[in-house]
């Protein structure tokens, strides 16, 4: 580089160096394919050009966000002359120098300050790198700690991060030497932190012996501190858009202190750490994420145990008997549900089976359910009569007095010759489908666990060889289609008269396959569950 072609003096947290006008075109901004790449909150990702033209050299401002300065003015475009002084925004901690003649200010630096500077960025990119690779929040937030500390000289450090609320929480403090010190120990103001959090702008404390200050900050003189450095931890989300835009958001504060006076003064510390700080935002955004997904995957992982244990639950879809054959099937809107059904065989030779609908979705539903089938189970081995077995089923969920739970159920109990006794419990009135009638079975009362005294009646309806009973739950006749427009029961019974004479489980396929086809790519809105059973005679 000769001595009299155009350059920029840039310092900032890299320290300082000299970069030349040396083609037709120079890009300044955040982007890491920039020819002049720079940090700061307040620079865009392409925020200005240099254009170089005929000797001269001119500055343009690309529609960025929060300007482009010439010696303290606002420029859209203007032409640089020795010794212009550029900001970028409100990075006031990066300085940027336009030069044409042989001074060389990098030469001002003594070489005790180069080394100093060395050490700084050695210190923030060991950082920067662990942070790349950092997954575990508490290692990442270490990280961060350490690495400003190292980078600024502090005594001791501190991070904070807002809660749900927006609320700041204590993290993890550290000192010199990588020891960890607890929040009890660890005592200070929050009024820094707090203000640094609520204006997003980086706060420096000279001396806190300052008499003004001293009567602001008693506990924290009280500990010897003087100095005070605390940077927000802002993470920058850009937007590719036709301009260029960003979007801020203060997760956190990083505190420093010292009781040395006059320590963290130093510029280039300061600039260092405000890039170690919006770095470190995105790695523990980014440690958040990524905590969050194994807790997500494990969350799945128990729901995929959770289905199978349900599914285990239920009967075997096909079952059969002298007089009877059945398909059950029941299938969850998310990874578990609250319908269920289940068969029993009773001594006297008769048929049960049970349908139900417990109110609400998912992991709360599917539990209930299953507290429904183990009683059930117990009551329907010595409860010969449907309204009995209903009604201790109502009682036995009552008492659990589990607020705002209830469910809807249907009960029946087939003989050998076509009697079907029945009680029905608040739920979808099934239907009776023979050759040239329909008939509904309503007879009942109303849901269970709303009322423990409640009532509930059976009915008795003699089947023919040939008729077929189509038990099903409310999200097979309220199933939406994209449209939004119901199945409804008249769809049912239609899709049942086109599969009749169909074996039960080739019914049930028919009729799955019928409500799907309507549906097509609507979000399933609730469980689907059918019983199908048919007198043989």
């Amino acid at each position: 580089m000769t001595s009299d072609q155009p350059r920029l003096l840039v310092t900032d947290s890299l320290g300082r160096r000299q970069i030349p006008l040396d083609k037709p075109l120079v890009t300044i901004g955040r982007r890491s394919e920039s020819d002049v790449r720079l940090a700061g909150a307040g620079v865009s990702r392409h925020h200005a050009d240099i254009v170089v033209e005929n000797g001269a050299c001119r500055l343009r401002d690309c529609a960025s966000k929060f300007g482009t300065f010439v010696n303290g003015r606002r420029a859209e475009e203007q032409v640089l002359a020795h010794g212009d002084r550029i900001r970028l925004g409100e990075t006031e901690d990066t300085e940027i120098v336009f030069l044409t003649g042989g001074e060389d200010g990098a030469r001002e630096h003594s070489a005790v300050s180069a080394v100093s500077e060395l050490r700084h960025l050695a210190a923030l990119l060991e950082g920067l790198r662990a942070l790349g690779s950092g997954r575990v929040l508490e290692d990442v937030l270490t990280l961060v700690l350490d690495s400003a500390i190292e980078v600024t000289g502090a005594e001791r450090g501190f991070i904070m991060l807002a809660n749900q609320a927006g609320q700041l929480e204590f993290k993890l403090a550290r000192a010199r030497g990588q020891v960890t010190m607890s929040g009890r120990t660890f005592e200070t103001s929050r009024k820094i932190p707090e203000t640094v959090f609520n204006t997003g702008r980086q706060m420096i404390v000279e001396d806190l012996m300052d008499e003004v200050l001293a009567a602001q900050h008693t506990g924290t003189v009280a500990l010897g501190i003087r100095h005070v450095l605390c940077a927000p931890l802002r993470l920058v989300r850009y937007v590719e858009r036709a301009e260029d835009k960003s979007e801020d958001k203060i997760v956190g504060v990083l505190y420093l202190d010292s009781r040395e006076r006059g320590a963290l003064k130093s510029h280039s510390a300061r600039t260092a750490l405000e890039t170690l700080s919006m770095e470190a935002a995105v790695a523990i955004e980014n440690a958040r994420l990524y905590r969050e997904a194994l807790e997500r995957a494990k969350l799945d992982q128990e729901l995929t145990v959770a289905a199978a244990i349900q599914q285990s639950l239920l009967p075997a879809s096909n079952r059969s008997g002298r007089f009877f054959s059945t398909a059950g099937t029941s299938v969850p809107c998310r990874s578990v549900g609250g319908d269920f059904f289940d068969y029993v065989d009773f001594p006297s030779g008769q048929f049960g089976f049970i349908l139900g609908d417990v109110a609400g979705k998912g992991a709360p539903a599917a539990l209930l359910a299953a507290a429904v089938l183990g009683s059930f189970g117990s009551e329907a081995t010595y409860q010969t009569r449907p309204a009995p077995l209903v009604t201790r089923l109502n009682v036995n969920l009552f008492r659990r007095n589990i607020k705002a739970r209830f469910l809807t159920a249907f009960y029946g109990m087939l003989a050998p010759d076509g009697a079907l006794t029945y009680s029905n419990a608040g739920h979808n009135a099934p239907f009776v489908v023979g050759p040239t009638t329909v008939r509904r079975l309503e007879t009942g009362g109303t849901v269970l666990g709303l009322f423990e005294h409640a009532s509930y009646e059976e009915d008795t309806v003699m089947l023919a060889p040939g008729d077929v009973i189509i038990a099903f739950s409310d999200g097979v006749s309220e199933a939406f289609n994209e449209a939004g427009d119901e199945y409804t029961d008249e769809r049912l019974l239609a899709s049942v008269n086109t599969h009749r004479g169909k074996s039960p489980q080739a019914l049930l396929d028919g009729l799955l396959v019928d409500v799907h086809s309507f549906c097509g790519d609507a979000t399933p809105s609730d469980d689907v569950t059918l019983v199908i059973v048919r007198y043989e005679g």
